[in-house]
């Protein structure tokens, strides 16, 4: 069976440009998730730095608020095969998160946790020098659960499931450990450029 991904009008070199190979553009934002949508209130919510199992910092919504936050607009890749070009963010850089918590980054690794449980590694580098921010808002509203609010991880370069929904925290660990999809077959650092969307890819 043919897929979208491989039919229809060849894309312009404008776009084709900024397509990864194999995915197709779509106006639409999906919405995936490994389980139901948890919605989490301002109230309860809190975003913790961890050394291993060590906490360095922890904030509350409101506290969260306060710090320094920019807008990013980016295209992003669903290793489901969609991409969105142009999707404008706004949050906190993780480099202002870890100078809030007068810190550098302490190892080379790193799992990003969700308040239902979901995990994913990425690797520390790709998180700092400007490449990643936790996001509380979409396209100037605030982010709706079902695509991951009130806060997520945004990775724009790498596929979107490393962009963790429903952000708890982030935990800098001494290895790579592999997240829930990673576990499942999913590549360990998944660049949409590179089509690593499965091991061995």
């Amino acid at each position: 069976m043919a897929t979208r991904g491989f039919v229809g009008r060849r894309p312009t070199d404008e776009i084709g440009n900024r397509l990864p190979p194999g995915q197709y553009l779509t106006e639409d934002f999906p919405v995936l998730s490994a389980g139901p949508t948890p919605h989490v209130a301002l109230d309860k919510w809190s975003f913790t730095i961890k050394d291993g199992v060590k906490p360095v910092a922890t904030w509350n919504w409101d506290e969260f608020a306060k710090l320094p936050h920019v807008k990013l607009t980016r295209d992003i890749h669903c290793v489901t095969k969609w991409s969105k070009f142009n999707t404008a963010w706004s949050g906190v850089m993780i480099d202002d998160i870890l100078a809030e918590a007068g810190i550098e980054a302490p190892t080379e690794w790193t799992l990003a946790h969700g308040h239902d449980g979901y995990t994913t590694n990425v690797p520390t580098a790709d998180l700092v020098g400007g490449k990643a921010m936790v996001a509380t808002a979409y396209e100037g509203q605030p982010i709706t659960a079902d695509h991951g609010g009130p806060a997520r991880l945004l990775v724009p370069h790498l596929y979107f499931w490393k962009s963790a929904k429903w952000l708890t925290g982030l935990q800098f660990t001494k290895r790579d450990e592999a997240g829930f999809w990673e576990l499942r077959g999913y590549h360990m650092y998944g660049d949409p450029w590179r089509e690593q969307r499965f091991t061995g890819d």
